[in-house]
């Protein structure tokens, strides 16, 4: 419970960070405009072209972790797109459901590989990583393409092409998994400055967040914020355990899968959401609920997945 604590911790004060950042006078407000439109632009496409094109899957089998992760997400974003009309004749807007189709099933890679390595050693990160290289770009798709979509803009079919292949954070991962795959050796003094770039996406993407935040939204969180969290923390969790044991996965491997859907959503969703039209504070004050609630979800998450494997 410590250890999961301790790694949490951090990610939260940052987010309170900028929470109070916000709101301090000396600060201009258009800072933080410039500050969304360099992290959308270049932070986070910088941290996953690093990522991915650096990342070792030769000492694990793929496979059956690919194939898990994969569907995994396929499962979670048919059961969201299928929650659409029900919620829609309740008074939700396409923006909100953006929000919860976004916090629903992104996830935060970079969370899940520091408590992955107090836990498992190069074992868990390898397992990590690999779920990370199979999912991130299909994931990012999707929620682009939901974003597209639900936001009521450029539903054309070839608006909707050219944002998708034009998305930043597609076009980083991407990148990486071909430099990664096809072994193209980058100029070592580029991929420092990317990697000093990079280092600086974790931090100022969390104070972002923290920035958003509508606090009140977070203290008392509403239902859509609520259904987002357990959508998230519990539910993705179970189906990924699910197909982890149908495709034979099992031991520490199958632990990590389940702490990667576990871990709350991804920061840069909330940088989506402010470019391309979602509810910006709807994914903030979710982040920010799950961010909490993960300190007691991952716990009993990856205890339940080891009882199941215990038999």
């Amino acid at each position: 419970m410590l250890l999961i604590f301790e790694s949490v911790l951090p990610i939260f004060l940052l987010v309170l960070l900028g929470l109070l950042l916000k709101r301090w006078p000396r600060i201009d407000d258009s800072l933080w405009v410039g500050l969304e439109q360099f992290g959308y632009y270049v932070l986070f496409p910088a941290l996953l072209f690093l990522t991915l094109s650096k990342a070792d899957f030769s000492t694990m089998d793929t496979g059956a972790v690919s194939a898990t992760a994969l569907v995994s997400v396929g499962i979670m974003s048919a059961l969201v797109l299928a929650l659409w009309r029900p919620l829609h004749r309740l008074g939700l807007e396409g923006p909100a459901f953006t929000s919860i189709f976004q916090t629903a099933t992104r996830w935060n890679g970079f969370m899940a590989l520091a408590i992955a390595e107090k836990l498992s050693g190069p074992v868990g990160l390898t397992a990590v990583a690999v779920v990370m290289a199979a999912i991130i770009i299909p994931l990012n798709v999707i929620n682009v393409g939901v974003l597209i979509w639900f936001s009521g803009n450029g539903r054309k079919l070839k608006d909707f092409a050219l944002k998708i292949v034009s998305n930043p954070i597609i076009l980083g991962a991407a990148s990486g998994v071909l430099v990664n795959l096809a072994g193209i050796t980058v100029y070592d003094p580029l991929m420092m400055a990317v990697d000093l770039v990079a280092r600086s996406s974790l931090g100022l993407g969390l104070i972002m967040v923290g920035a958003g935040l509508r606090i009140m939204d977070a203290l008392k969180p509403q239902p859509n914020v609520i259904l987002g969290s357990v959508l998230k923390l519990l539910v993705f969790p179970a189906v990924m355990a699910g197909v982890a044991l149908l495709f034979g996965v099992e031991g520490e491997t199958l632990a990590m899968l389940v702490l990667s859907a576990a871990v709350p959503t991804a920061m840069n969703g909330y940088l989506l959401a402010k470019q391309m039209g979602g509810d910006a504070p709807l994914y903030a004050a979710t982040a920010t609920v799950q961010t909490v609630a993960a300190v007691f979800t991952i716990p009993l998450a990856l205890y339940l997945v080891g009882q199941v494997a215990a038999g």
